[in-house]
C-alpha cells in the first residue's frame, strides 16, 4: 500500500528553509464490508420468523386445537369406560375410605356390587337372545306379511278386482326398495364425512374441558388470576400444598377429591367451603401453609383466610373475589345518617363490614376495649368511630387522654368531661391522676346503695404506650408508668378492669407496637373486647388478641401495613362471630377529622353543655386575636380560608388543625365575626382591630387557642 503521509515544499530555496511546512494527511476510504453469506441470512430469517409472536399465537393454536381433539378422545373414553364398568364405584369407594368415611365408603361398596349383578344378568340374557331375536324376528316377519295380505283381500273385496291382493305387499317392497337405493346413495358420503363429525365432536368435549396443556391455552385462559373457585381448584390447591398425608389421601380418592369439601357458598365479596380433612392430617398444618394455598388458588396471601368451625379434622376457607378487598367500603352511618342517636345498654356501634360485605356492629356495654397495630395503620380513627357513636347517648360521660396530642380528639371539647392533649411526662401524669379519679368515682359507685343506676363513664387513653413507657415518678418516688404494683397508672387501670364493669365505669385504650414492657399482660387479658391492626410477628398478634383467637386462625400479623389501613380482627362477645370461630375480621368505616367534628357537633347538640377541663400541646401560648390581626396585615378584609392559611404559616403547632369553627369561635368571642361578602365569608381588618382595642380597653386578658 502507497505511503499514507505525503510531505510537498512549496520552494526549495535555502532561504526560506524556516518557511512552514504543510502535512497532507490522505485517509484511505474503510474498505467494503465483506458481504453476508446467504446461509446466513437464511438463518435469521428463519429465527425471526420463527421467534415472531404471531408465529408463536399460531403455533399455539394448531397445538391447542390438536390437543383438544386427543383430549376429548382420554374425556369420552374415560365417560364410557366408567358407564359400563364399576370403576366409578371403586373409585367413589376409595374416596371415602381414605377420608376415614366408613359408612360412606360401605355405600358405595354395596352400590358396587349392585352393579356387578346386575351386569352379570344382563350378560347372561346375551347368551339366549340370539335365539330368542331369532324367533322375534320370524313372527313379526309373518305376521307383517298376514297383515298385509289381509289388507289386499279387503281392497280386492272393495274393487272387485283379484289383484289387489298383492298391492300392500308390492307397495311394500318398493318402499324398502327405495330406501336400500337411499342408504347406497348417502353410504360413500358418509363413510367419508362421518370422521370428521367425530373428530369434530371429539374437539368440542376438548373445547368445553380445556384438555391441553397450560402452555398452549390462550393467554387470558393461562393467566388464572381471579379466576372462579371450583371444587376441582380447591382439591388441586390442597393436593400441592406440600403435606403428604393430605396429598396421598387426595390421590387415593381419585378425581372423588371433592368429597372432601362442603358446598361452596357465597359469602360477600368471595367465597366460603368448610373442608374434612384425611385422616392423619391436622388443621394446623393447613393454616401454617396459608400462602402457600393462596397462591394454589391464584390469589394473594391478604384475599385467603383459614378459621376452624366446630366440626372435628375441619377448616373453613374464605376466598374473597380477587382485588375485592382492595377496594373501600362505604361511609359510616354516623355521616350519612345525620337523626342517628346512639344507645349504650342495648344499641351497637355501627363500626365497619365483615368480609361477607355484612355490616359489623359492636356492642359497647360493659365492656373494656383494648386496640393496637403497627403507626399509622388507622388506631386512632377505629376508636375515635367507637367513641363518636356513643357520645350520641346523652347520658355517656367521658374522660379522654390523648398522649399524641396531635389534634385527633379535639372534637370531643364540650363533650368530654376532661380531655388531655399531649405526650410530654406532664401529660402523662394528669392522664394518670384522670384515671385515678375514676377509679375514684368507681369507688364511690360500689359503696352506693344496691340497685342504684349509674351513666356509663368511659375512661379512653390514646397511645397509651407512653403512658407505661413514662419514667416519671412522684414525690414518694412512685413511678407513673412501669407495670408493678407501685405504678400508678398500671394499677388505676387494673382497678378499673376489676370493678369498674359493675357500676359502668369502662376503660378503653389504643396503643401501638405492643410488647410486653409497653402493654403488660395482666392489662391486656383485662379488656372484653380486643382488636388489633396489623401487626408484625404472630408474638405480638397473641400479645394483642390472645391464644385462643390466634390458634383459631386470627391473624393481624397477616395483615398487609400501608394496604390493610382500618382492618382490624376483633375478638369480643360484643360482636356477631360465626360459629365455631374465636374471632373476626371487620374493615372499619373511616370517619376523617371533618366529619368527626360534624358528629361531635350534633353529640354536643344533645347535651345541657359540658365545660371540657383541657390541657393542650401547643408548645408556647399565643394570642390568637392578636395573630389574627397580624396576619391581615394591610388588607382591608381576608377571606376566612387564607386567614386559616396564614394563621397555620405564622405557627403551625399553635393553628395548624383550625377549623372554620375555631376560627369563628375566637372571633365571635371578641365580637369580629365573620360576614359574607360577594358570597364568601370573610375576616374585617377593622372589626378584628376595634376587638383588640376594646379588650385592651376593658383591661381583659383574652386567651384562647
Amino acid at each position: 500500500m502507497s505511503e499514507n503521509v505525503v510531505h510537498l515544499r512549496k520552494n526549495t530555496d535555502p532561504a526560506a528553509e524556516s518557511a512552514a511546512v504543510t502535512t497532507l494527511t490522505v485517509v484511505p476510504e474503510p474498505a467494503p464490508a465483506p458481504p453476508v453469506p446467504l446461509w446466513v441470512r437464511s438463518g435469521r430469517a428463519i429465527r425471526t420468523a420463527v421467534t415472531h409472536e404471531t408465529t408463536k399465537t399460531t403455533a399455539r393454536a394448531v397445538a391447542r386445537h390438536t390437543l383438544y381433539v386427543a383430549g376429548g378422545a382420554r374425556i369420552a373414553a374415560k365417560r364410557t369406560w366408567d358407564g359400563r364398568t364399576a370403576s366409578r364405584y371403586e373409585r367413589m369407594f376409595r374416596a371415602a375410605e381414605a377420608a376415614g368415611n366408613y359408612e360412606v365408603a360401605a355405600e358405595w361398596e354395596e352400590r358396587g356390587q349392585h352393579f356387578r349383578e346386575a351386569r352379570h344378568r344382563r350378560r347372561m340374557d346375551l347368551l339366549h337372545s340370539p335365539l330368542d331375536a331369532a324367533k322375534g324376528a320370524a313372527v313379526t316377519a309373518g305376521m307383517g306379511v298376514g297383515s298385509l295380505v289381509a289388507l289386499g283381500v279387503v281392497m280386492a273385496i272393495a274393487t272387485k278386482d283379484v289383484t289387489q291382493v298383492v298391492t300392500p305387499l308390492m307397495a311394500t317392497i318398493e318402499f324398502i326398495n327405495l330406501l336400500i337405493r337411499i342408504v347406497q346413495v348417502v353410504w360413500g358420503p358418509a363413510l367419508s364425512i362421518g370422521p370428521f363429525l367425530a373428530l369434530l365432536a371429539l374437539w368440542a368435549v376438548g373445547s368445553r374441558q380445556q384438555a391441553a396443556p397450560a402452555w398452549a391455552l390462550p393467554d387470558h385462559v393461562r393467566s388464572s388470576e381471579g379466576e372462579p373457585i371450583t371444587p376441582s381448584i380447591v382439591v388441586k390447591a390442597l393436593r400441592d400444598l406440600g403435606v403428604p398425608a393430605l396429598r396421598n389421601a387426595i390421590k387415593d380418592m381419585g378425581d372423588a377429591g371433592a368429597s372432601m369439601l362442603g358446598p361452596i357458598r357465597m359469602a360477600g365479596c368471595g367465597v366460603e367451603v368448610d373442608v374434612t380433612l384425611p385422616s392423619g392430617v391436622s388443621t394446623i398444618e393447613v393454616q401454617n401453609r396459608r400462602r402457600k394455598l393462596a397462591e394454589n388458588l391464584t390469589r394473594h396471601e391478604h384475599e385467603v383466610f383459614i378459621t376452624i368451625p366446630t366440626a372435628a379434622r375441619t377448616v373453613r376457607l374464605w376466598v374473597a373475589d380477587s382485588g375485592a378487598l382492595d377496594e373501600p367500603i362505604g361511609p359510616s352511618p354516623l355521616v350519612t345518617d345525620e337523626t342517628m342517636t346512639a344507645d349504650y345498654a342495648k344499641g351497637r356501634a355501627p363500626w365497619g363490614e365483615d368480609l361477607r360485605g355484612d355490616a359489623a356492629a359492636l356492642s359497647l356495654f360493659q365492656r373494656h376495649l383494648l386496640i393496637t397495630g403497627l403507626s399509622n395503620q388507622g388506631k386512632t380513627a377505629a376508636l375515635r368511630s367507637l367513641a363518636l357513636w356513643l357520645a350520641l347517648d346523652r347520658s355517656v360521660q367521658f374522660l379522654m387522654g390523648d398522649l399524641k396530642g396531635a389534634g385527633d380528639w379535639r372534637m370531643f371539647d364540650g363533650v368530654a368531661t376532661t380531655l388531655i392533649e399531649g405526650p410530654t411526662d406532664d401529660h402523662v401524669i394528669q392522664v394518670t391522676e384522670m384515671a385515678e379519679g375514676a377509679v375514684d368515682e368507681m369507688n364511690r359507685r360500689l359503696q352506693a346503695p344496691p340497685g342504684t343506676k349509674f351513666p356509663a363513664l368511659i375512661v379512653i387513653v390514646d397511645e397509651a404506650q407512653v403512658a407505661f413507657m413514662c419514667p416519671a415518678k412522684d414525690e414518694d418516688k412512685r413511678p407513673y408508668g412501669g407495670a408493678k404494683a407501685n405504678s400508678r397508672y398500671f394499677m388505676a387501670v387494673r382497678k378499673i378492669h376489676n370493678q369498674g364493669r359493675a357500676v359502668n365505669v369502662l376503660m378503653w385504650q389504643g396503643t401501638q407496637d405492643p410488647t410486653n414492657e409497653n402493654l403488660p399482660k395482666l392489662v391486656r387479658e383485662g379488656a372484653h373486647t380486643r382488636a388489633s391492626l396489623a401487626l408484625g410477628t404472630e408474638q405480638q398478634a397473641r400479645m394483642a388478641l390472645g391464644d385462643k383467637a390466634v390458634d383459631g386462625g386470627a391473624a393481624p400479623n397477616l395483615l398487609r401495613p400501608g394496604l390493610d389501613k382500618g382492618t382490624v380482627v376483633v375478638a369480643s362477645d360484643g360482636i356477631a362471630i360465626p360459629a365455631g370461630q374465636a374471632s373476626i375480621t371487620v374493615r372499619t368505616h373511616y370517619i376523617d377529622t371533618d366529619e368527626a367534628t360534624a358528629i361531635a357537633d350534633r353529640a354536643k347538640a344533645l347535651r345541657d353543655g359540658v365545660t371540657t377541663l383541657t390541657v393542650i400541646e401547643q408548645g408556647e401560648e399565643r394570642d390568637p386575636l392578636a395573630d389574627i390581626a397580624a396576619v391581615l396585615g394591610d388588607k382591608p378584609r381576608l377571606k376566612t380560608q387564607d386567614v386559616l392559611k396564614r394563621l397555620t404559616a405564622l405557627n403551625e403547632d399553635a393553628y395548624g388543625d383550625w377549623s372554620f369553627l375555631d376560627l369563628k369561635r375566637v372571633l365571635e368571642d371578641a365580637g369580629a365575626e365573620p360576614y359574607k361578602s360577594d358570597g364568601r365569608m370573610v375576616v374585617a381588618a377593622e372589626r378584628v382591630a376595634r376587638a383588640l382595642t376594646n379588650r385592651d380597653t376593658d383591661g381583659s386578658a383574652f386567651a384562647g387557642g
